[in-house]
């Protein structure tokens, strides 16, 4: 019988936890972070309920390379370890502690936009299409074979909270249909094509600045772009900080009753629809 661990503790990894269970899945280990660790990260959750309710044996360290991680797998024997929404880098040893494999999710159509900002890139970049790829984790950054994929369709008036709810349903997806393979020992692995990769890098809040030199349509989608959960993109007006959550293009300057607040562009008028003065 295939033993499986669970690093985790966000949200995200919770539900892929609770679809395992849901499809009559198991887990052989739970790991996770610290109680007073990482207590503001976004979606931190604690799975001590869970692992409760399930009788899953639940370990807890500050780091995923710590001595007593990697004990703990071996002596359970694991074969495969998930490692879902975890910021922290898993080392060689780590990798290699369970008998097949670690399982990471990365959120493009690997080998395409390995890296940083998946979500914003694939926006910006104006993609038709992205996804998500199960794969087996390696030292290189995701660069090891994939298990699974599942497509997402984009078009051109999709924003990242859109996306990013999508690709979080497509975890679930992804599980949902894989694990009974992994657990049946019935998964293919298949390297990625290296000569097809693209590796998209990391952004930083600043990289949300507007141009007003540019076009209204770049504009428009950084802002689809970089909207909740990122930091949205922005200009500075009057000494402040103008956060653009929402917007629109106009080829006519808004007159009337549709008067609204609007950046004007050579090319457009970019129609301001959720603001905030940061700050």
């Amino acid at each position: 019988m295939m033993k499986f661990g669970f690093v985790t503790c966000v949200q995200l990894g919770l539900s892929c936890l609770e679809t395992i269970y849901e499809i009559d899945g198991y887990i052989n280990l739970a790991i996770t972070l610290n109680d007073d660790q990482s207590r503001k990260k976004s979606g931190r959750i604690y799975l001590d309920p869970f692992c409760k309710k399930h009788s899953i044996p639940l370990h807890k360290s500050s780091h995923v390379n710590n001595q007593d991680v990697i004990d703990i797998i071996k002596k359970f024997e694991i074969d495969w370890l998930f490692i879902i929404g975890w910021s922290q880098i898993a080392s060689e040893e780590v990798l290699k502690a369970p008998r097949k494999g670690v399982i990471g999710i990365h959120p493009t159509l690997l080998p395409e936009g390995r890296g940083r900002a998946a979500i914003p890139w694939a926006i910006i970049k104006r993609l038709k299409k992205t996804g998500v790829t199960m794969f087996k984790l390696d030292a290189g950054v995701d660069t090891g074979d994939i298990i699974n994929q599942i497509e997402i369709p984009l078009n051109n008036k999709m924003d990242a909270t859109e996306l990013y709810d999508l690709v979080n349903q497509v975890h679930i997806e992804l599980m949902k249909s894989t694990f009974p393979l992994l657990a049946n020992n019935t998964i293919q692995l298949v390297p990625q094509n290296n000569k097809l990769a693209t590796e998209w890098p990391g952004r930083k809040p600043e990289d949300g600045q507007i141009d007003l030199n540019g076009s209204v349509h770049d504009a428009e989608c950084l802002v689809r772009a970089v909207t909740r959960p990122y930091p949205g993109a922005f200009l500075h007006q009057n000494d402040k900080k103008l956060i653009i959550w929402s917007a629109s293009v106009s080829k006519e300057k808004p007159e009337g009753e549709l008067n609204k607040e609007y950046l004007k562009f050579h090319d457009g008028f970019l129609i301001l629809k959720e603001t905030e003065i940061a700050g």
